[in-house]
């Protein structure tokens, strides 16, 4: 009955963790519904631009604006992605179409039109939101029969050139047509929004005689039934050149229901690449996980059999292998207090990524709730320095250690004190842009909260009861005076043998950190947790496998150095992932600016600073057990 029960669960969170692949998720707002007329407010985002990596706020441009412009609240994830949500001066009413809707007429001066022609230059996107959808813009596959890919917000302009003249020259987008998708309620008149849509032109408006409210265009007109539809007649952008900004609002019933109107924006087509990076991560794990077996159970159970048998003077004194290093296996490390540190802090991050990953998985971090992730990160983080302080204390401890609060001091400041260092550096480089992208110093102040107002008492709170605990007895006793290691082989260098333990955790999920990547610097949504949840605990297994055996090595060639080589052979998984990002960032990015390009390196060094004190935690906690796990289990006179 308890085996039936146990494989009841096990199927269920299989079952979880598939459909989480396909994107399970919880709306992350509640539906609203729309009676015909009832105004819908459009409201503005940042622009974004995938060469610069820098955004700015929408009212930068000389758009059109309305008569007070109102910050919508953000989240703290919202703030530190550069979002900036605000109103803007366009007007649809539910299923009333609009054609040819004059927003405003604006004459560039030289200042103006420099600024446009530089965000078109560097291929910047306008984002807008209705009803907490983004505006995408379709654009059809060569395969017609296939659904159209979605693009986030749509260009500032073109460059172009006129048939038969050389010169370019920068064309606006200055006409919109939108398209807002409603689901119908089949019992009542009123309908909730499931898609927004746009199609941009560009159209160079005219007129008869002077301007005035009541003027109509000759090129778009409503009364005539005449509307823009294609840009043979494009608007430049030039000094005191007159740019009239229109749009038209169409309205069109879907059967898509709200709960999956983000279905589309999200459709997957490459998921064979997802199970393919996950097949290839299980190889990985099935061949480490037979040589830990082999390991375990022929190799040790014939070590510790033999070792365990009564043994003659003679055979006594020809021990060999690693039962020979057992006076000296559990030798405090140099740099202890360090590695303490070091293990602690990577605690922290292994309970915030599990955490956030099963928030994720369950769908509480759809892209539905923008900055949520960004936000469980940073709290998650912060909270998880409990565990931080209670981990390193306990491991200082178990190395004799005495002062406490010192190592509690280090845990709660080393490892956020470095990333918060880089962060304000790279925060100045932004403001000196003057990117919406910036943290305004309320944000700062808020950061700083978090940090010393709950993460440092949390540490400390952890580190006190880790202290207090009783230290962890070590299963053999430790010589007085350390034994002298052999020379060893080439192979069990240890620099060399930390370069190859790294090879396997970065072949475990390098596919699916081209996805995130991806998402990342190229504006595009991620949101198959699912995928990445499994690839997380392969990853988990594979630092955890690759330390075993390359310490197992390790102790069969006499050398009990292995405290910090156990930390650093799945640590330097860390170095290749920067090695991938810098070799992503040469042949799929387009970034040309310095300042972009230092952001980029910055962030990813940030991030694989994260992932070396992850991955260096499991690898250690992994070869600490096996190392108690194999010297209790023989007898030592």
């Amino acid at each position: 009955m308890e085996a039936r029960l146990r494989s009841a669960v096990i199927s269920l969170f299989l079952c979880l963790l598939i459909h989480g692949g396909y994107c399970f998720y919880l709306p992350g707002v509640a539906p609203q519904d729309f009676e015909k007329g009832d105004p819908l407010l459009v409201k503005v985002n940042k622009l974004t631009s995938i060469k610069t990596q820098l955004p700015y706020t929408y009212y930068s441009l000389p758009y059109c604006r309305p008569g007070t412009i109102v910050d919508s609240t953000e989240n703290l994830g919202e703030v530190l992605r550069g979002d900036r949500i605000e109103n803007s001066p366009y007007v649809f009413k539910m299923r009333e179409p609009q054609m040819c809707n004059i927003l405003c007429r604006i004459t560039l001066d030289g200042k103006s039109a420099k600024a446009f022609k530089e965000k078109i230059d560097d291929e910047y996107r306008v984002n807008m939101i209705l009803d907490n959808l983004p505006l995408v813009v379709p654009i059809q596959r060569a395969d017609q029969q296939a659904p159209p890919i979605y693009q986030r917000g749509f260009h500032v302009g073109v460059n172009g050139q006129y048939a038969g003249i050389k010169d370019g020259k920068y064309f606006i987008h200055n006409h919109l047509t939108f398209t807002v998708k409603f689901h119908k309620d089949v019992l009542t008149d009123s309908a909730r929004i499931v898609g927004f849509e746009v199609k941009p032109f560009s159209a160079k408006h005219e007129y008869e005689g002077q301007w005035s409210e009541k003027t109509r265009l000759t090129t778009c007109d409503p009364h005539a039934r005449r509307t823009v539809t294609s840009s043979n007649n494009p608007q430049e952008v030039e000094d005191k050149q007159e740019i009239i900004f229109t749009y038209d609002v169409e309205f069109e019933e879907s059967d898509v229901k709200w709960a999956s109107r983000w279905d589309t924006y999200l459709l997957m087509s490459d998921d064979q690449i997802h199970w393919f990076s996950i097949v290839n991560s299980l190889m990985i794990v099935l061949f480490l996980s037979g040589m830990v077996a082999m390991i375990m159970l022929r190799t040790l159970y014939r070590d510790i059999s033999r070792y365990n048998e009564l043994e003659t003077q003679e055979e006594a004194l020809e021990e060999t292998g690693w039962k020979l290093v057992h006076g000296d296996v559990f030798r405090p490390p140099s740099n202890s207090d360090l590695l303490c540190v070091y293990a602690g802090t990577g605690v922290q991050c292994f309970g915030m990524m599990v955490v956030t990953m099963m928030f994720a998985v369950l769908g509480f971090l759809s892209p539905s709730n923008r900055g949520g992730l960004m936000t469980a990160v940073l709290f998650l983080f912060v909270f998880m320095g409990i565990f931080a302080g209670y981990a390193s204390a306990h491991l200082y401890k178990m190395f004799k250690g005495t002062e406490w609060k010192k190592i509690a001091l280090r845990t709660a400041f080393m490892f956020p004190g470095s990333v918060a260092i880089l962060f304000f550096i790279l925060n100045a480089l932004i403001w000196g842009e003057k990117s919406s992208g910036a943290v305004p110093f309320g944000t700062m102040f808020a950061l700083a909260f978090l940090w010393f107002g709950i993460s440092v008492p949390l540490v400390f709170v952890g580190s006190y009861v880790g202290y207090r605990k009783p230290a962890m007895e070590d299963p053999v006793k430790t010589n007085k005076i350390p034994r002298q290691i052999p020379e060893q082989a080439w192979y069990m260098n240890p620099i060399f043998s930390i370069l190859i333990g790294g090879i396997l955790p970065f072949g475990a999920v390098f596919i699916e950190l081209f996805f995130i990547l991806t998402s990342i610097w190229l504006h595009q949504f991620y949101y198959i947790f699912g995928f990445l949840f499994i690839v997380f605990a392969i990853l988990v297994v594979t630092c955890a496998e690759i330390t075993i055996v390359l310490c197992y090595f390790q102790l069969c060639g006499e050398d009990y150095l292995w405290w910090w080589r156990s930390y650093l052979t799945s640590g330097s998984s860390a170095l290749y992932l920067f090695l991938y990002a810098t070799f992503y960032f040469f042949t799929k990015l387009e970034i040309t600016k310095p300042v972009s390009g230092i952001l980029y390196f910055g962030y990813m060094l940030i991030a694989s600073y994260a992932f070396f004190v992850l991955t260096g935690t499991i690898g250690f906690y992994a070869c600490f057990w096996f190392t108690r796990l194999i010297y209790s289990s023989v007898k030592i006179d």
